[in-house]
Order: C-alpha cells, then structure tokens, then sequence
C-alpha cells in the first residue's frame, strides 16, 4: 500500500502528465492513430509528418530512420508517404517491411538509427492505422519533441535541394536479426523441448517471427493467425480475442497458449487448462521468477486498471506497488522515475527494462516459459497465489461538455462504496479523452456486491449525464 506523501508524489506527476498530453493535439498515449482516409490518418498528413519529424530531428543530429509497419493494408500508402517526407526533409530511410513494433526499438538502436517510425494501430481493426515514434535509445520520443514536431507541422513544406534529397534502402535480414535478439533472453542452459505451445500471431506482424523463435528454442508450435492478408489483423484472432487460441490449446492438448496482438507489443496467455492469463497475471509470475533468482530491483509499476488482487499478492511478498496513469508509457515514466525494472498492463503490454527498452510479447512470452522451465512448475501453478478480484467494467455515455466526475452527488456516492469497501475493494472512474465516456470499475471479493455497487454508481452518472446536457 502506498503511503500519503507517494500519492502526493504520483498525483503530481500525472497533472504533469495530463499538461503535457493537453499541449498536444495530435499525438495522443500511443503516437498518432485514426481510421484510413478520415481525420488525420490521411496521405497529406503522412507525407507532412514525416517531412516535420525530419525537420524536427534533423536538428539534433538526425541522419537516418528506420519504417517498419504490421500487415494493415494501408501500411504500404503510409510508408511511401513518410519516406517521401523524410526525404524532403533531407533524411535516409531504412525500409524492413512488416515488423513488430518492438523490433523496430530493437533494430533502431542496432543500426545506430536516430529515430524509429512504426506504422500501426495496434490491436485495432484493419480500417485504422497509426503512427509512432521511437527515439535513437528505441524509447518512445518524449512529450517536448512530439510538440516539435506538431509547430512543424503548422509551417509550408519546403524541400530541401536535390543533392541534400535523403535515400531510401531496405534491410533484407530484419526478421533473421530479431529472431535472434528474442532468441537471446532465453537462458542458455535450458531448452524447450517437450513443450507444446499455441501461437496466436493476430494476422499481425509476428507472423513471420514468432512461431520461428519458438520452434528453434525447442518448442512443438501449433500456429494460428499467420496468414495475413491486409485486412485480417485482429480479426477474431489475437491478444484482445482469445476464444480461438482456447479452443486450440484444450483442442491440441498444449501445455501453454501464447496471444500476440496485431503489432506484437502484448501478450496475453493460456494454461493447460484454457484459462487466460492476463497481463496481471504475468506481471505477479515475473516478479516471483526475479525473487527466486535474487534480480528483483525494487518493487511492480502497474497502471489504475491493474486488479487490486495483484497489489495485495505483492503485499505479501513485500514487494512495492504503485500505479500509473492508463498507457505502457506512463507506465515506463514511473518505472524510470523510482528506477525499477518491471511494469505493464493488465491489457499485456509487459515491460522489463533488463530485457529490452518497450514492450515485446514474443520476450515478455520467453521469460513466462523461463520462468516455467527455472521452477517446473506449469503456469496454472505459478500463478495460484494470486488471487483475482471480481472486477466489474461499465462505460457510461454522457451528453453535453460538461464533466459528471466534478458532480458532488456523483463523488459522495463513489466515496460511499469506497467506505463500504474498505481495503479489500476500489472504485475507478475514469473519463474517457477521446469519447464522451465514463468508464465505471469496482472491485472486491464478493461479484454479487460489486455488481450491485457499478450498477448504483453507473445509475447515478447516467442520471447526472442527462442533466448536465
């Protein structure tokens, strides 16, 4: 549990946060992301980031980028676009085709690349798209540059003259590269033969990747989501739709399923049992591999949808917790700010700062089989300790420009489960940045009161919503 002058300390650092991302208007938690052709996922705008992006990091020293895309279709109008702006701005380019997003952190720092662009929306439909950033150290570029770059943005694009033009190039040898990188955080003296896994690529960007790192540590791999066709990623299959890779992992008798999402940077999991294992989950088994092996360094940064369930279980291994604002990258800020190496999301985005600098599914995956084949343990075994928490989720429509969370009626009813709760339950409510939403989230250990206390608090937030507008 958190002490006041932490919380203190963690208030003020998201009113920081919330400043920062107020300043921007197009790079939100995760870079720049849209429906193809509509808002500000265009081929203009494509080809006018990646001339103010050069502009912006030609400045300090910028020579060279690397693109890398998932499998979307509309990767190939986006990547022609910011190659074309870059070039305009006087940048290389270094082209390698469909990567994970963690790959082109990875292959950004292996090529002494100054910055690293990934075109992809994620665990979102084929119709989006997006686009983020990564800086020289394969870190996502901080909330003062991306600023930068949108001032840029404002200004006519200029050329520069023909002989400063930047060129374009592509690395063969990409996807071979990264499979050995992932390959490296599995520990040399063990193996995994005799484990038989399910890999679920999304359609997505590991699809070429992940079952080869897999099989090669010795593992019998059962793949599904590899065969994508542009419009495919995430479609019934992946992190964030787990029914398929179930039904496979029970239908094949495998001793672990493992779910990437459409740009590889999550990762959800099954046991032998079907059941999911969610980022929580993982986080709480990592933490306990790193105890036994003596590597814990401080304490787990999680976010305020972390299960309270994995607070109170690290409690009682004495291990610190505190959380974060939703997104991996305020999950890496506290992470930085206390200097601890573990972190993510009950989504799956896992960090682990002694295995690389964003989250990797296909490593965060490696380490939950290490930390299996380090303790013999299955992953059923290794996460009975923890116990989840019944959690209920609402999302509340509202009308007008007002906000209910500012509603004394809808704070004294929050403040009245909370007390009815005590320490073994929490209320969150949250607003939503991009619709307008109130996502409502109680926890405790009894599903029949916590249902009763969202549906109280959900009826009241509906009733402020409509008076408001």
């Amino acid at each position: 549990m958190q002490d006041h002058n932490q919380q203190n300390k963690e208030q003020q650092d998201k009113e920081q946060r919330d400043k920062g991302q107020q300043q921007r208007n197009l790079f939100g938690t995760d870079g720049i992301r849209g429906e193809v052709g509509a808002g500000v996922m265009t081929p203009e705008l494509a080809l006018k980031l990646g001339w103010a992006a050069g502009r912006v990091l030609s400045r300090s020293g910028t020579q060279k980028v690397i693109i890398g895309k998932d499998t979307r279709i509309s990767g190939y109008l986006f990547e022609s676009a910011l190659e074309a702006g870059l070039s305009a701005a006087g940048l290389n380019v270094l082209l390698v085709g469909p990567m994970p997003t963690p790959a082109i952190a990875y292959l950004t720092r292996t090529f002494r690349a100054e910055a690293g662009i990934v075109i992809s929306a994620s665990h979102n439909p084929y119709f989006d798209n997006g686009i983020k950033f990564f800086s020289a150290n394969g870190s996502k570029l901080d909330d003062e540059l991306e600023l930068e770059i949108e001032k840029e943005l404002t200004k006519p694009l200029v050329c520069v003259e023909s002989h400063l033009l930047g060129k374009a190039a592509r690395i063969d040898d990409a996807a071979g590269r990264y499979i050995e990188y992932c390959k490296g955080h599995f520990p040399a003296e063990l193996t995994l033969n005799g484990l038989k896994l399910v890999v679920d690529c999304a359609h997505g960007a590991t699809y070429h990747i992940a079952p080869s790192v897999f099989q090669e540590l010795g593992a019998e791999v059962i793949c599904i989501g590899v065969q994508p066709n542009g419009l495919n990623i995430n479609d019934n299959v992946g992190a964030t739709s787990m029914q398929a890779i179930c039904d496979e992992v029970l239908k094949h008798q495998a001793d672990v399923g493992i779910a990437l999402d459409g740009d590889g940077d999550r990762i959800m999991m099954v046991d032998h049992l079907g059941n999911v294992i969610d980022g929580d989950q993982i986080l709480y088994v990592l933490a306990c591999d790193a105890i036994k092996n003596n590597e814990l360094k401080g304490g787990v940064v999680g976010t305020l949808m972390s299960n309270l369930g994995l607070e109170l279980a690290l409690a009682e291994l004495n291990v610190p917790f505190v959380r974060s604002n939703v997104g991996d990258r305020y999950v890496m800020e506290l992470m930085r700010q206390y200097d601890w190496r573990i972190g993510g999301e009950n989504s799956g985005h896992i960090l682990n700062l002694d295995h690389g600098t964003t989250g990797d599914g296909i490593v965060a995956g490696i380490l939950m089989l290490a930390a299996m084949q380090n303790q013999q343990a299955s992953i059923a075994e290794l996460v009975s300790p923890l116990k989840m928490l019944p959690q209920v989720l609402v999302n509340v429509r509202f009308e007008g420009d007002s906000n209910p969370l500012q509603s004394e009626i809808v704070l004294s009813i929050k403040h009245d489960v909370e007390t009815k709760l005590g320490k073994t339950g929490r209320v969150l409510l949250r607003k939503s940045g991009t619709e307008p939403l109130i996502l409502v989230m109680v926890e405790g250990q009894d599903i029949d009161l916590v249902t009763s206390y969202a549906n109280q608090i959900v009826d009241v937030v509906k009733k402020v919503g409509l008076q408001q507008s």
